[in-house]
């Protein structure tokens, strides 16, 4: 798994039929210790994010392994919705701080 904060959405109403009922969001790729990289990502949203969540992503084959994706064209699919993480004992994230 990969985190990230939800920076955007992607809207395109002609998909594939497979692609059909999922939301696409806009990941921009964080660090370990929450330090934004110059990477993004598009990922279905699975678990009802929104703008500027930090989330837990998957990609590749994993990517596949949800229920709302499984067997459909998807490279990263969000999974998780991230309340705080620490690293060595210290608060990197806190979502209601």
């Amino acid at each position: 798994m990969l985190i990230g904060k939800v920076m955007g959405s992607v809207v395109a109403t002609q998909k594939d039929e497979k692609l059909e009922s999922l939301k696409f969001l806009v990941v921009q790729v964080h660090d370990h210790v929450n330090e934004p990289t110059a990477q993004y990502v598009v990922a279905a949203d699975s678990v009802g994010a929104g703008l500027g969540d930090m989330v837990l992503y998957a990609t590749g084959s994993s990517a596949r392994q949800t229920t709302l994706t499984e067997g459909r064209p998807c490279d990263a699919v969000i999974m998780a919705i991230v309340d705080s993480w620490d690293l060595g004992g210290d608060n990197v994230y806190e979502k209601w701080a």
